[in-house]
């Protein structure tokens, strides 16, 4: 027996990220189509998962779609299915992806891209629970659950008259939120050591460690392209280190792979890059790096998170303000760390 496919692994602890998994885990006991935002690369796919596997309809099929790959008739026909001759080309009966969801969820991706036909129909759809297939005549019933996704601001879309506004309302029946990841920097020694890692193993290799100042440095990029953008990065670090003989952890990290040595500017992050987004951040004093390689990865990532924050309270005398503000996080985020090891910045700072 095949074993039950699971909501997928979604990294993170970071106060915003949890509430996003939180609100996704909510709304996925309620039958009602849920829009999901966010910019490109911060796992939108993967939450439109999690609403599908802690639903209901969590045995039946995740159909998934992305509405940007394909023109308007391609995209029509790849949704409702179309009749044997139904236009050219069409020799043979096809079954759209709402057929192929029955019982389950659709996910939608870049829904903004459906053209106006498209978007039509999906208004029937939801409204009737009914389609034709192209060339059809006889109406089928879709017990279906859609799921859908953007990366722009589909209200100022519809207000233009650019996306149908009683789509969006029914869509929209709650509206979950993917957060950047410029939003959420504490997951971000997390997730790279769990892409770093997964490529060691792919690789056959030990995963050696992210050094602090390699941390520091992928935490004081701006990271347009989010979690996807990060992902690559530290599989190529990753890569790049398994293939040198030299340092005992990853100490740099290749953001850009056009911008590579020799190239006229900034390599890697801690050079000068011509917009000023790879600048490295500064090196943590008096913090040790971590030597040989660690099966333990949460303890590793714990270790480089407490002397990253025990160091940046020294440089700032104490002041858990200018901590934070050294190390890219919200003063919150930094009390939270604070707490979270039991650091005694007065004592740091020389005060007791």
């Amino acid at each position: 027996m095949e074993p039950q496919p699971t909501a997928p692994e979604l990294i993170g602890q970071s106060p915003v990220f949890l509430d996003a998994l939180a609100h996704a885990s909510d709304v996925a006991e309620v039958d009602r189509p849920v829009l999901i935002l966010g910019e490109r690369g911060t796992g939108k796919e993967l939450l439109a998962a999690r609403l599908h596997f802690l639903s209901p309809r969590w045995e039946a099929p995740l159909v998934k779609l992305n509405c940007a790959a394909m023109n308007e008739e391609l995209l029509e026909s790849e949704l409702f299915g179309h009749e044997a001759g139904a236009f050219t080309g069409a020799a043979k009966k096809h079954r759209g992806r709402f057929e192929r969801a029955e019982g389950g969820t659709l996910f939608l991706d870049e829904i903004a891209s459906a053209s106006g036909r498209v978007q039509e129909k999906l208004l029937r759809v939801i409204e009737y629970g009914e389609y034709e297939r192209v060339g059809g005549e006889e109406a089928r019933i879709a017990d279906v659950r859609i799921v859908a996704a953007a990366n722009v601001d589909l209200r100022a879309r519809a207000a233009r008259g650019g996306f149908r506004a009683d789509l969006l309302d029914r869509l929209a029946f709650d509206v979950v939120v993917a957060p950047p990841l410029r939003n959420r920097r504490e997951d971000i020694p997390l997730l790279a050591a769990h892409f770093a890692a997964a490529m060691a193993a792919e690789l056959g290799v030990p995963f050696p460690g992210l050094a602090p100042a390699a941390v520091a440095a992928l935490q004081s990029h701006s990271w347009p392209g989010n979690v996807r953008e990060l992902k690559n990065a530290a599989e190529r670090a990753m890569f790049h280190w398994s293939r040198a003989s030299g340092p005992a952890q990853i100490e740099s990290v290749t953001i850009d792979p056009f911008d590579q040595a020799g190239a006229p500017k900034g390599a890697q992050i801690g050079a000068d890059a011509a917009d000023g987004s790879a600048a490295r951040a500064p090196v943590p004093r008096a913090a040790p790096a971590l030597t040989g390689p660690t099966n333990d990865l949460r303890a590793h990532l714990d270790e480089i998170e407490r002397r990253l924050v025990t160091d940046a309270l020294a440089v700032a005398g104490g002041s858990q303000t200018r901590a934070a503000k050294g190390l890219g996080l919200s003063y919150d985020q930094l009390r939270g760390i604070v707490r979270k090891h039991d650091i005694d910045a007065k004592k740091i700072a020389g005060f007791a």
